[in-house]
């Protein structure tokens, strides 16, 4: 007679993209979140109809990547430090959007959500996740990948832990936990991002976070808002070759 046996799918936190650094990648599917507002922008721009975006390290990698393609065919997007690069186009979602980007590659470079992007390239699948895909992303991984650990990666901020990354950490646990259920292997720092999520209210805990007190200051709050849009694209946009597409 044979034995059934229950295989846990792990999934684990990690609080800032610094913390890859210590994990071994390769083998396991990351899933990078920089929710105000990298992976937020990536994620809408490719649903509203770019072709691609190319995240990059920096200013430097992204003009370099704009003279390798044709003329008209690409927008450059990007900040340091939260003020938006000379000659880009704002990095906020419902700024590039109006910008308009159908059929084009949007070059981005951030100082965090893209640079994670980067670090967590050796992967054997890294995702693109906000607020905005929870819902699908977690149903192509469970689909896809049923016996890799996961590992959800928080951006952070200049190597400090940022808490709207931490709720939209929260969100996708809680949602593979749903689906799991006893299944569900969750590492401490999974089980902590849940439980913020369940206690904390949007837009409000958003706005109320370091960076979105930031955003709002500066007429960003209605892009703060839109971030907050839970499950609003069903995309999965994943990294392949440095290039973000949607996956079919």
């Amino acid at each position: 007679m044979s034995a059934h046996i229950e295989l846990n799918h792990k999934i684990h936190v990690l609080t800032k993209k610094e913390e890859l650094d210590s994990i071994r990648v390769p083998g396991k599917v990351v899933i990078v979140l920089d929710i105000i507002f990298a992976t937020t922008t990536m994620v809408a721009a490719l649903a509203h109809g770019a072709a691609e975006v190319l995240p990059v390290l920096d200013e430097a990698a992204a003009r370099a990547l704009g003279r390798e393609l044709a003329p008209g065919s690409y927008v450059l997007s990007g900040e340091l430090y939260a003020e938006t690069l000379a000659g880009f186009v704002h990095p906020a979602p419902l700024s590039l959007i109006s910008h308009g980007i159908e059929g084009k590659s949007v070059i981005y470079s951030t100082t965090n959500g893209t640079v994670a992007m980067t670090l967590a390239a050796g992967a054997a699948r890294v995702y693109c996740g906000a607020l905005l895909n929870a819902a699908r992303l977690v149903e192509h991984v469970m689909t896809h990948h049923p016996r890799e650990t996961v590992l959800i990666v928080c951006s952070g901020s200049g190597g400090n832990f940022n808490l709207e990354d931490f709720y939209g950490a929260g969100c996708f646990v809680e949602r593979f936990a749903q689906r799991l259920g006893a299944a569900a292997d969750l590492s401490d720092a999974a089980k902590a991002a849940r439980a913020f999520y369940r206690h904390a209210r949007i837009p409000e805990a958003l706005l109320d976070c370091r960076i979105g007190r930031m955003m709002a200051a500066r007429g960003l709050a209605h892009e703060v808002e839109f971030a907050c849009r839970v499950d609003a694209f069903p995309v999965v946009p994943a990294l392949e070759s440095g290039r973000l597409r949607l996956v079919a």
